[in-house]
């Protein structure tokens, strides 16, 4: 029956625990809100995060004085008979400063609030003094001083609200010593009490300046690194688009000068063919520097179309598994008149399946433009090879020729992204622009362009392709 009981008795103690529990945290979530209530007091979006935080300190003090101003005079009006009712409410008279303090905050007096309590509250603890009454307060005046340094931003209302605290404070603690009603010898223990409050509400006080200086301080770092970071993407992108303006400067440069030159020629040809009435062989004759002319033309139109869309489109890249050995394929035949009007051998080294992961058009324009610079430096009769590694992560594909070769010179210009060309075997002209482009296409599909060659030695161009 014991047991029962016990039991019985268990079960309604494991009811009632969990409301226990959830009253407490209803009451712990209302004080919160409340406290954020008052806190909020005057708060506007207008007001910068550093003001707002001064003020939300401001407002949460003046709250805890105006209860405690309030609360310990009338808990001494009803436990302490020896003190008069009038004394006690004199000495709530500090009290009122906080809550008119917080009104002046609510109506966004937020300056003459601070001038309010820094002038009032060590005023009106001064005429609980005057009246007879020590209460044993004598540390708020030092609790005043310490707050207007913070609050105070005018050294002027500083300086002020510090010497009338001071002096207050001199005056009532050491100069006048004659008082009708000393707390501390009749009730010892209220008297601690307010030691301990005045003492509670200095630490706290420089507790939460010191939180809010070092999370304004934190604010300032982050702020200063964010500023440090935006600074260099904004370098960064000075730096770009100089060099894009460089580039844009020099490379219509290049092409008022030899876009014209073929046009003129063309023109020319067309005009003397007509006005002239030249012989069929003559025509003939002139056919292949007219051939020669158009094959650059079009290939400096098509790169130049190309490199104005991937400055419009810079972060368009529309990986594809490619399969190489067809990509490679289609090149040659595309370019196979190029090469078979120079009689040069063009041959496949590449059997195997071999994939990439990359944009198929970038892909196909940087194979053209290494084919055509291969078949624009190897002499008439000459030889190149087009062939594939497959690595572990990577693909690598090189396109190998028999020609003039570079120099060390050379490859520096080129790696250095200058418009670089010289004429090819046959005099064919170029820019240097198809190279850049190579480069500049190969970096947003994760590639990179190499470069071997000794003069008169042929040079081999390879790059490499991510596999998947």
């Amino acid at each position: 029956m014991e047991f029962l009981q016990r039991l019985q008795y268990l079960q309604q103690k494991k009811i009632k625990f969990p409301d226990l529990i959830g009253q407490f945290q209803s009451f712990r979530q209302k004080t919160l809100s409340f406290i954020r209530r008052i806190k909020a007091i005057g708060v506007t979006t207008a007001l910068e995060d550093y003001e707002k935080r001064k003020l939300e300190i401001f407002n949460l003090l003046n709250f805890f004085q105006l209860v405690t101003g309030i609360l310990l005079p009338l808990a001494g009006l009803f436990t302490i008979t020896r003190i008069p009712a009038s004394a006690w409410l004199v000495a709530a008279f500090p009290a009122i400063v906080s809550c008119v303090a917080l009104f002046l905050n609510s109506k966004f007096h937020y300056q003459s609030a601070l001038i309010f309590y820094f002038i009032f509250y060590p005023l009106f603890t001064g005429i609980v003094y005057f009246n007879g009454i020590n209460l044993g307060v004598e540390l708020s005046f030092v609790l005043y001083g310490i707050l207007s340094v913070f609050f105070l931003q005018e050294i002027g209302y500083m300086v002020f609200s510090i010497g009338l605290s001071m002096v207050s404070y001199f005056i009532l603690s050491v100069v006048l010593q004659d008082y009708h009603y000393h707390l501390k010898t009749i009730s010892f223990f209220y008297y601690l009490l307010n030691q301990a409050i005045v003492v509670s509400y200095i630490f706290y006080g420089l507790y939460l300046i010191k939180r809010e200086n070092t999370g304004y301080q934190s604010d300032m770092i982050c702020q200063k690194a964010a500023l440090g970071e935006q600074a260099v993407q904004l370098k960064k992108q000075a730096d770009e688009l100089v060099e894009l303006n460089t580039m844009s400067n020099k490379l219509f440069s290049i092409i008022s000068h030899d876009l014209k030159a073929p046009m003129y020629a063309l023109r020319n040809f067309f005009h003397n063919a007509k006005e002239h009435k030249l012989p069929a062989k003559e025509i003939r004759d002139m056919l292949p520097d007219v051939i020669n002319d158009l094959n650059y033309t079009t290939s400096l139109m098509e790169n130049l179309l190309h490199w104005a869309k991937s400055q419009m489109q810079s972060n368009t890249v529309r990986p594809q598994q490619l399969d190489m050995n067809k990509l490679i394929h289609d090149v040659i035949q595309l370019l196979r008149i190029q090469a078979d009007a120079k009689k040069i051998i063009v041959e496949m080294r590449s059997t195997l399946p071999v994939s990439a992961y990359a944009d198929r058009d970038m892909v196909d324009l940087v194979l053209r433009n290494l084919l055509s610079n291969a078949i624009k430096y190897t002499p008439i009769g000459g030889r190149i090879v087009i062939g594939t590694n497959e690595h572990n992560t990577f693909t690598e594909v090189y396109v190998n020729d028999s020609g003039m070769g570079m120099t060390r010179e050379d490859m520096r210009k080129i790696n250095e992204n200058n418009f670089y060309s010289t004429p090819g075997t046959s005099s064919e002209a170029g820019t240097g622009l198809g190279l850049m482009i190579c480069k500049e296409f190969l970096v947003r599909n994760h590639g990179q362009l190499m470069i071997e060659s000794e003069p008169g030695k042929g040079s081999t161009f390879s790059f490499t392709l991510p596999q998947l």
